[in-house]
């Protein structure tokens, strides 16, 4: 299983092994919940596990077709739903897009961060200082059953080809 502490995002590797990584995470963590793991959320997870950059739904659809899977929305948006909702992917708020989660079977809030350059994504842990937040909320009233961050900047690939 990968390292929850590297932003592998950033890291020059084998994607294939991400994806067969992502899979067998999946499947696993499918059979354990008693979840389905149709051939259709399968597939959305490969696609998203492929490249370390956030896809919308429609460019997922696009694959999906391509992969004989249909051309309806809804078969993305379901199986995006299903992801997400199991923690097997993560939806990028700020791109309105979704990434495969890098650190399937650790629980963790996420840690996004974004290249505006080339659109990569690499997702790390993040440990909130609940400090101020928490206190935030308290007085509010509001009771934070999730947190995820988001940071847009420049990746270590862009910074060295000179793109800033």
């Amino acid at each position: 299983m990968l390292n929850p502490a590297l932003p592998l995002g950033f890291a020059h590797h084998d994607h294939t092994n991400c994806v067969i990584d992502t899979l067998t995470a999946a499947e696993t963590y499918c059979a354990e919940k008693e979840l389905r793991f149709t051939p259709v959320r399968r597939k959305v997870l490969e696609i998203l596990s492929q490249e370390h950059r956030a896809l919308g739904a429609y460019a997922i659809l696009d694959r999906l077709r391509e992969s004989g899977f249909g051309s309806q929305p809804p078969i993305a948006y379901r199986a995006l739903d299903f992801l997400v909702l199991n923690g097997l992917a993560h939806k990028i708020e700020r791109l309105n897009a979704f990434i495969a989660c890098s650190h399937l079977g650790y629980t963790h809030t996420p840690f996004f961060m974004i290249c505006h350059l080339c659109n990569t994504v690499a997702e790390a842990q993040y440990v909130p200082d609940r400090g101020a937040l928490e206190s935030a909320a308290q007085t509010a009233g509001f009771h934070i059953e999730q947190t995820v961050v988001e940071a847009k900047g420049v990746c270590p690939s862009c910074i060295t080809k000179g793109d800033i």
